[in-house]
């Protein structure tokens, strides 16, 4: 088994390797998929315990008092467990995996992801306002990362599962495996590769599969048959569009707000924002939780124009203040929930005009979820397949595609807006860049570029072991003294400097005498990548690094390799 398991994290380095990178997808889709189920199975546990029922959705059941003290007080319970937290381990959600997938290779840690367990099924248990995908992307990437970490595996592979965990959670949440695997690469790897491809597509349709077998076949909003839009229409769906992306704006303007309090201690902040959601929740309660109940109602057409007007303005402040706070929610369902009551109000109101619509009033209500999605994502692609996906209709792409292009332009062009994400990450100084040359150290294995010909050789070096050393000719040579590493020298000086000199069969020579360059060095594990041997070179000032692992038996330190900054620009260069 341990050779095995060698075997396989040798194929991983490779990119290329297709059908290693195939089982992980096969794996990685399967643990998302049933962290996802627990999650949500949670939540509604929790709920039940203070008598919210409907899957732990009917919090306007409760007595009006419940409708402030429950978040409220739940935000307080919960900054008083986060206050004895360090500031690092209280970090969640997809903000959280897009930032350690750059500035930590992918390693996700196990503190972090067992605080967003419960801390996220706790929050909307409680009537948080936010969503449960957000938590179920961080779920699902850490579970897959921690499998990596456990088995010791690459850390370019290490990314590879975070998005089959991403594709995994979403396919999981919604039903939509197709919209789950391009979220995966629209928003946490931003990048389209056909190995990255086929093990995330595996990923979102084993835990989709998981999902359906273990929760049921029932899809997550009952939508009625819908005509589609005529070319008369189209005005009104561009309208539609600019609506979403203005709400769009304004839920992330409202979110870099509220962040940039971060300094406030964790539970002043957490108490805030639970106050801030009680308070709306006095006037319209259909705002606390993720709100999926009321999105049936505006679905079935059951809600009235003023009350999804003050639904839609009232989720995006709640949510918002939510997100911007660090309460540990996702904003993707909320976000679906605002763009269907501006869609349904879009629709009724222009009844009220007398504007005649070819299409149901439902077909607006859908648009607008795509719209909203879209444009808080920056997300376009992915919208519109979820949008398709869950309304199982090909024909409504074309009009729900012009409003959410229409929408992530708003948001974009007119506000000069990010994604709710990015803007987030901007606001703390996180740069994550996905240019090319990123994606590809991100991608590739030190073993691809090191070179493997370099021997550890004392400082104090013997006669007898002269002759080893001259018939191997290694590439470059690590000196050391009293197993502490002295520095790099490249062998063919070395044995050139020694050729030069008078040796004594009985005497030592002594290689830090030898007048020929010397290279500084550190040292990064097997696992790394080149993105990490570079960062790290540069962190450390150095010129090379060796690449080392300690042997599990002997405790020995085994020397794999050298890596210089040349070697990974000139591998670069030849690449791109």
């Amino acid at each position: 088994m341990p050779n095995l398991l060698h075997k396989y994290r040798r194929y991983l380095t490779n990119y290329e390797s297709l059908l290693a990178y195939s089982l992980l997808g096969l794996v990685g889709g399967v643990a998302s998929g049933l962290v996802v189920l627990g999650f949500e199975l949670s939540i509604v546990e929790l709920a039940r315990l203070w008598g919210v029922g409907n899957g732990g959705e009917d919090f306007e059941a409760l007595p009006r008092w419940a409708w402030f003290a429950l978040p409220a007080g739940g935000a307080l319970l919960l900054g008083c467990l986060y206050s004895l937290l360090k500031p690092e381990d209280r970090e969640t959600g997809i903000v959280h995996v897009l930032s350690r997938m750059h500035a930590n290779y992918g390693v996700l840690p196990l503190r972090n992801a067992v605080l967003q367990f419960i801390g996220g099924a706790f929050s909307l248990a409680t009537g948080q306002s936010g969503g449960r995908e957000g938590p179920g992307v961080h779920l699902g990437g850490a579970i897959n990362s921690l499998l990596g970490q456990r088995l010791g595996l690459p850390h370019n592979s290490l990314r590879v599962l975070i998005a089959c965990g991403t594709a995994g959670g979403i396919a999981a949440a919604f039903h939509t495996p197709l919209a789950g695997v391009i979220f995966a690469m629209e928003v946490i790897v931003a990048e389209y590769t056909v190995v990255g491809f086929i093990p995330v597509m595996l990923a979102a349709v084993s835990a989709s599969a998981v999902s359906l077998s273990l929760s049921g076949n029932e899809p997550l909003f009952a939508l009625p048959a819908m005509r589609a839009a005529s070319l008369g229409e189209i005005p009104m769906i561009l309208l539609l569009g600019f609506c979403c992306g203005l709400a769009a704006a304004a839920f992330i303007r409202l979110i870099k707000v509220t962040g940039s309090v971060a300094h406030w201690p964790v539970m002043v902040r957490f108490t805030f924002a639970g106050c801030i959601t009680g308070a709306l929740a006095l006037g319209v309660p259909q705002i606390l939780g993720i709100g999926y109940d009321s999105l049936q109602l505006v679905v079935q057409g059951e809600v009235a124009l003023s009350l999804l007007l003050m639904i839609a303005a009232c989720k995006l402040v709640a949510t918002a203040t939510s997100c911007g706070l660090g309460l540990p929610v996702g904003l993707i369902g909320p976000n679906l929930l605002i763009g269907a009551c501006l869609g349904g109000a879009l629709g009724l109101i222009s009844a009220r005009l007398g504007l005649s619509l070819d299409s149901d009033p439902v077909l607006y209500v859908v648009i607008g979820m795509g719209a909203a999605m879209g444009a808080v994502l920056n997300a376009p692609l992915a919208a519109i397949l979820a949008i398709i996906e869950m309304t199982h209709t090909v024909s409504i792409g074309l009009p729900a595609m012009l409003a959410i292009i229409t929408a992530t332009l708003t948001n974009t062009v007119m506000f000069r807006q990010r994604s709710a994400h990015q803007a987030v990450l901007r606001q703390l100084q996180r740069i994550v860049p996905d240019d090319p040359l990123n994606q590809l150290l991100h991608r590739t294995d030190v073993s691809s570029v090191m070179d493997n010909r370099v021997v550890p050789v004392p400082a104090a070096l013997q006669p007898r072991d002269l002759e080893p050393l001259i018939e191997f000719k290694p590439t470059w040579c690590l000196l050391e003294r009293e197993e502490e590493d002295l520095y790099l020298v490249q062998g063919g000086e070395l044995l050139e400097w020694l050729g030069e000199q008078a040796l004594d069969e009985d005497t030592a020579i002594d290689l830090t005498q030898a007048d020929i360059r010397r290279w500084t060095m550190t040292r990064v594990p097997l696992q790394a990548s080149l993105r990490q041997a570079m960062d790290t070179l540069r962190a450390q000032t150095v010129e090379a690094a060796i690449v080392a692992e300690r042997s599990k038996k002997t405790g020995k330190r085994i020397l794999h390799g050298v890596l210089t900054r040349e070697s990974i620009e000139k591998f670069t260069l030849a690449r791109l």
